[in-house]
């Protein structure tokens, strides 16, 4: 009875020993969490060379005055838009128009002496025409030899004065005629000079710069607006020298643009042939398309086709983003393995991967939340 009651406990003992290590982890896990993989296989990729760069405008125009003054009114804010023509800046005009007053005032004396100098001239016509007739008689006489040398020589005096008087008339109306021509001519440059005073907007676009303010002096030359035309935008990307001779004007490239939420296509339109000595790269310019979205500033990248390649693709869902690391689980016997990665180009729903995994790996995807390193998995079909 004593021997029987010794080997049942030493059985149970080796019954209990006999589990293996591998089991007992496995019951420690829980159970098997199902997933679904995809095997990382070899594409063919789009070679692709990207080159990163700034939107400008195409046209932009620093508003200034063309003339002194002091600011009265500023119709704009900065990220307005505006038509062509709108008045954007109104200055103080009263100089302007004493001086406005002052070439009316003088027009108006001329054009008030202009019947006085025809009177002057209708009398001293009259003058002559006596003298003339007086000198013809006399001169008549005087072949007669009915009067004497010196009555001839006092019609001929006569004559010579009426004439130096009417010449003399003419002329002072020829310059009252100059005179208001010239006051004329001051009056249309007041005029135009009060235009200036309201300052108005060269074009359709968007108020980007704003440095005055009501009370400011304006200064001719010193900028206070600065406006972009609508619709007249450009990627300035900067290209490495190597690769310019891959790209052409009129081609095609794909731009994507941080704050605007999808791909644009943009076409060449200008390779600056200059290359920059400290970075050497050259500026690429491609016209970019119509976007309401689109503001001078944005980064942006172009992305140049440049044929493709055989590389190793896994989809984008199943990549874990911890800060500036990025992971991947495997699946592998039957346990999820996380595995540091290192990518390259995205293309839609597919990133190139550069090292991590190889070839035939089994990629989990869509990742299970929770799921941790060693965790046990069962592969769905």
């Amino acid at each position: 009875m004593k021997r029987i009651l010794y080997f049942v406990p030493m059985a149970l003992w080796l019954s209990g020993c006999g589990e293996s290590p591998r089991e007992n982890r496995q019951a420690a896990l829980g159970p098997a969490v199902p997933v679904n993989v995809v095997a990382a296989s070899e594409r063919q990729w789009p070679s692709v060379y990207e080159a990163t760069g700034t939107v400008r405008a195409r046209t932009t125009s620093d508003i200034a005055a063309k003339l002194m003054g002091y600011v009265r009114e500023v119709k704009v804010q900065t990220g307005d838009r505006v038509q062509a023509g709108q008045l954007l800046v109104t200055l103080d005009t009263r100089d302007l128009e004493v001086n406005s007053r002052r070439a009316e005032a003088a027009l108006e004396e001329v054009r008030s002496a202009v019947p006085e100098a025809d009177s002057a001239i209708a009398g001293a016509k009259s003058n002559l025409d006596l003298a003339q007739s007086t000198f013809d008689r006399m001169q008549d006489l005087f072949n007669k030899k009915s009067i004497s040398n010196q009555e001839f020589d006092e019609a001929a005096a006569k004559l010579k004065c009426a004439q130096s008087a009417y010449d003399m008339a003419k002329a002072k109306r020829a310059q009252l005629d100059a005179q208001a021509a010239r006051v004329q001519q001051d009056v249309k440059a007041t005029e135009v000079t009060r235009t200036y005073a309201e300052i108005t907007a060269p074009f359709s676009g968007l108020i980007t710069a704003k440095s005055v303010e009501p009370g400011t002096l304006a200064v001719p030359g010193t900028p206070l607006l600065t406006i972009e035309r609508d619709g007249s935008y450009r990627l300035e990307a900067s290209v490495e020298e190597s690769r310019l001779t891959t790209i052409r004007v009129g081609q095609t490239v794909s731009v994507a643009l941080d704050g605007v939420d999808r791909t644009i296509s943009a076409r060449v339109s200008e390779i600056v042939p200059g290359v920059d000595a400290a970075s050497r790269s050259a500026i690429v310019k491609l016209d970019l398309p119509m976007v309401a979205s689109l503001r001078a500033g944005m980064f942006g990248r172009a992305r140049f086709q440049r044929g493709s390649r055989s590389t190793l693709v896994i989809p984008a869902s199943a990549i874990t983003e911890h800060g500036q690391l990025q992971s991947v689980f495997v699946a592998d016997t039957g346990t999820a393995h996380a595995r540091l990665i290192t990518t390259g180009q995205r293309n839609q729903d597919q990133v190139e991967v550069l090292s991590g995994v190889t070839a035939g790996d089994n990629i989990i995807v869509p990742v299970p939340k929770d799921l941790s390193d060693g965790a046990r998995v069962e592969v769905r079909p």
